[in-house]
């Protein structure tokens, strides 16, 4: 019996695409799943066209994000117009093209991703992979490449490694048989001195400060809290600060926003037993922004303008109230 699943056919499809001539720009909202997956499609490409680059669209400052990028050697650049001109192939791991209005312009050949699929962006491109049910995209691609016999290399590995790592939390999250078996695969190839000086790289001193805000500023609702910090340096430590609060006892989710490149930023965090934060998100801001994510985890970014003269904190709250209101209201009775 093979260690993984028989890929052969999907294989086939995915060179099926390739020829020489071509320049494909591999796209991502970078974070170490998405730059993992994209190092191992870069393997993948590498060879069998003209060349391969990887663009990521959001900001990056968190610091085992830029670690990662230092130690492992990313070739990865910002996305701008000059830099996606130079290309005539696009492809996007981690991701589907409604996460991200950057996205937006490119026609994309490769689609390959572990989020949820939504019925109003039913997937259309000449390659795709779609998996929810994997906890790691790092896991989907790591499949890939065992199926058509590149073994990664010390820097990949670790890479694929530390993708899976971070989106199962360390396998407290959403997994599968598929992302044990990756992982395990990995461990004989990584660098385990790499992967902890990494993994130590979490916090800037500069952030500290974000963290008496939000003390200062929470919000308990019910078995939730939230906390709106005004403008930050980045949507980073929204991130981090989800994460932190999610351990405090008696707490199912978080919701943690702030502003950011004229937009309001929102970090969802669930305990994935009593709400499905990735529909909870999409239910409170998908008619404004771009919204989604896992069971216990997800995202909105909404632009200001759709805000209007509303203040972003009140707009949350008003929205949150809404919701609860509409889930404690009676259903009618059935005739």
């Amino acid at each position: 019996m093979a260690y993984f699943r028989n890929l052969d056919a999907q294989v086939a499809n995915l060179l099926g695409l390739l020829k020489k001539d071509q320049r494909w720009l591999i796209l991502v909202n970078a974070d170490p799943d998405a730059m993992a997956s994209a190092m191992a499609l870069k393997r993948i490409l590498a060879r069998r066209v003209t060349s391969v680059g990887i663009a990521y669209v959001n900001e990056l400052s968190r610091p085992d994000n830029l670690a990662m990028i230092r130690l492992l050697r990313i070739p990865i650049k910002k996305l701008i117009p000059t830099l996606a001109a130079q290309y005539d192939r696009f492809a996007l791991v981690d991701s589907q093209p409604h996460h991200h209005p950057d996205f937006a312009p490119f026609e994309f050949s490769i689609v390959i991703d572990h989020h949820p699929l939504l019925e109003e962006y039913p997937p259309d491109f000449p390659f795709y992979e779609i998996r929810p049910d994997y906890g790691s995209n790092s896991s989907l691609m790591t499949e890939y490449l065992y199926n058509m016999g590149l073994r990664p290399g010390k820097l990949l590995a670790t890479a694929l490694l530390y993708g899976i790592k971070t989106d199962t939390q360390s396998f407290e999250r959403d997994f599968n048989d598929a992302d044990i078996k990756a992982f395990r695969y990995l461990t004989k190839f990584y660098n385990p001195n790499l992967l902890h000086k990494i993994t130590r790289s979490e916090f800037r001193v500069e952030w500290l400060k974000y963290f008496s805000q939000a003390f200062r500023k929470m919000r308990i609702l019910g078995k939730g809290l939230t906390a709106f910090l005004g403008a930050v340096d980045s949507p980073d430590i929204l991130v981090i600060l989800a994460d932190f609060f999610m351990r405090v006892h008696g707490l199912s989710w978080v919701l943690m926003s702030g502003l950011h490149d004229d937009k309001l930023v929102v970090v969802f965090r669930g305990d994935g037993l009593r709400r499905d934060m990735g529909k909870f998100a999409q239910g409170l801001f998908g008619d404004v922004g771009s919204a989604g994510g896992h069971r216990a985890m997800a995202r909105a970014e909404i632009p200001l303008e759709n805000i209007g003269n509303q203040h972003a904190q009140q707009f949350i709250l008003e929205r949150l109230a809404r919701k609860r209101k509409k889930k404690a209201s009676p259903k009618p009775a059935a005739e």
